[in-house]
Parts: structure tokens; sequence; C-alpha cells
């Protein structure tokens, strides 16, 4: 039997969360390694990580990739192998969620490499470590905010799970290694009281990294608002609130932010959710073939038996 993971903040067993790319595939193959949101993690320990439906803008994923090139370079790493596609729709894998602190604590922790640091650009940033991904990412729906995995979707995916090596793997330390929740806003100051990190010395190439991934983040915002207000109000009135939420394919929150700017965070607010599914005629899958990993869970859960699928 599976042991239970310290999940005590929220109801879950196998948690989800269901992020745009190209963020969730950075994530999960360890090249992003903090996870903003605009609201605190309320669990520790294993994330299973779902991608969105909208197909990523070529722009968007360039912006993303530049960005993290520059952090890494700070560390020394030059040569970093991004995914060679981008799935929609598909759970990808996990990480696990080893704290979650404020912004402002992130960018002053020194016993984290530089690059980290700067990966802080959101109210709160989740900590996450270990990375696996799928061998094959399957076919699913995604819902709002931390949801529960379907147990026959747990099942299938969690043998088909490998570790992965990213470009800097980073531990987190916790205060207390007794309490999976001691790493958690406002510990750092009360456990390392001197951890005060130097200012990072920025290169006018970093700098436009970081101004391109935050401008990436703050337009795919507005794009998305933008879109779920017009699908609210060609919604017919007598449609219920619960209903229109539905109704635009379960609109996922605002942490689509994560290497956006304040700015960014604060544009998503006025919109608690954003749109999961890109239906938009100028959001066509961008020219080189990031799109075409995954197969439906069914037959992928059949292949993982060693049989044909019904």
């Amino acid at each position: 039997m599976r042991k239970a993971g310290p999940r005590k903040e929220g109801n879950y067993t196998n948690p989800c969360l269901t992020m745009h790319q190209p963020w969730a595939s950075l994530l999960v193959y360890g090249i992003k390694r903090i996870e903003g949101r605009s609201w605190p993690a309320p669990i520790r320990g294993r994330l299973w990580i779902h991608a969105a439906g909208k197909v990523p803008d070529e722009s968007t994923i360039k912006a993303m990739e530049d960005f993290y090139r520059e952090i890494y370079t700070l560390n020394g790493i030059t040569d970093i192998k991004f995914p060679e596609h981008y799935p929609i729709s598909r759970l990808l894998g996990c990480v696990e969620v080893a704290g979650c602190l404020t912004c402002e604590e992130l960018v002053q922790w020194e016993a984290l490499p530089e690059g980290v640091r700067l990966e802080g650009q959101t109210d709160f940033c989740w900590l996450c470590e270990q990375p696996k991904k799928l061998l094959v990412p399957f076919e699913m729906r995604g819902y709002q905010r931390i949801y529960n995995l379907e147990k026959k979707i747990y099942e299938a995916a969690v043998r088909g799970l490998v570790p992965v090596d990213g470009p800097a793997p980073v531990k987190f330390p916790l205060p207390n290694p007794r309490d999976p929740f001691s790493l958690k806003p406002g510990s750092i100051a009360a456990s390392f009281p001197n951890s005060k990190a130097s200012a990072i010395e920025k290169s006018s190439s970093l700098s436009a990294a970081i101004a391109g991934a935050r401008g990436a983040a703050t337009q795919f915002s507005k794009d998305q608002n933008i879109r779920t207000n017009a699908i609210l109000n060609s919604a017919p009135d007598s449609v219920s609130t619960e209903t229109r939420t539905i109704f635009i394919d379960d609109r996922i929150p605002d942490g689509n932010l994560k290497e956006g700017s304040m700015e960014a965070n604060s544009a998503s607010k006025q919109s608690d959710y954003v749109e999961e599914e890109g239906s938009s005629s100028r959001n066509q899958p961008p020219t080189r073939p990031k799109q075409d990993s995954g197969v439906p869970s069914k037959i992928f859960a059949a292949a993982l038996r060693g049989l044909k699928p019904s």
C-alpha cells in the first residue's frame, strides 16, 4: 500500500495542478524550479502536473526559453535541453513541493543559487524539486486550482513515471526536517535571521530576458481574460453562474503568471480564473512541432499493462 504524503492543509490524496504551456513542461523537465501563484501552496509532497488546452504561441515559448538560458548562465550552465514538444491537454508528470515562500523571502535567501532566486516573480513561490515525467503523456481534462486525480488515472500514470535530470537540481532545506510544512512564509526570517543575499548584478541580456518573460506572462493573462469575458458574455442570461464556469471548460486560476511581474499578477486578480481552452483562430499551433506528444489515457493504460486497447 502506498504511504500517504504530508498533506494536512488540504483534502488531497493525489493532488494535481493544471498549468498552461510552456510553463507546465518546463516544470516537469526540471528547468523551472519555482511555481508562482497568488495563493500559498496548500500541500507538500507530490504534485501532478497537467497541461491545459491552450496552444502556446511561438513567441511565448521563445521568451521563456530565453529567460531560463540567461538565469542558468549565472551559475555557469549553458547547455539546457528544452522539451522538444509542449503537449496540451495532457498529464505530464509530477514534482515534489518542498515548501512555499513569498517572493521577497525567496529573493533574499542566500542559500539558494542566484538563478533560483530570480525565478520568483509572483506573490507566492512554490518550491519544487525531484521532477518526474511520464514516458507517454496522456490525455485528460483539467480543473480549477488543485484537484485530485481520478484513481484509475493515478494507477495508470504512477507506473509510467521516470526521474528527470534537470540542468541544476535544487534541494530546498527545511527549517525543521520533522515538519514538512516548516518551509512556509515567514519561516526564513525566523529560522535564518542572518540570511540576506546580496543583489544580483544583471547584464543587459539578463535584464532583457526577464523583461521578455514578464511581458509574455502579462500578455498571456490579458488574452485569457479577454477570452473568458467574451465567453461569459455570450452565455444565455438564463445560465447560472455555476453553469457558466463549467461552460468555459473549467477555467484554471491565475497561476499562469508564475513568471510574470507583480503587475501581471494584479491584472489576473481582476478575473479569478482564466480560460483553459484556447479557441481563437489566431492561436494556431506554432510552425515547429511542439504539441504532438501524448495519447488518450485508455491507450496509455493499456500500453502499461502490455495489452492492446479495447
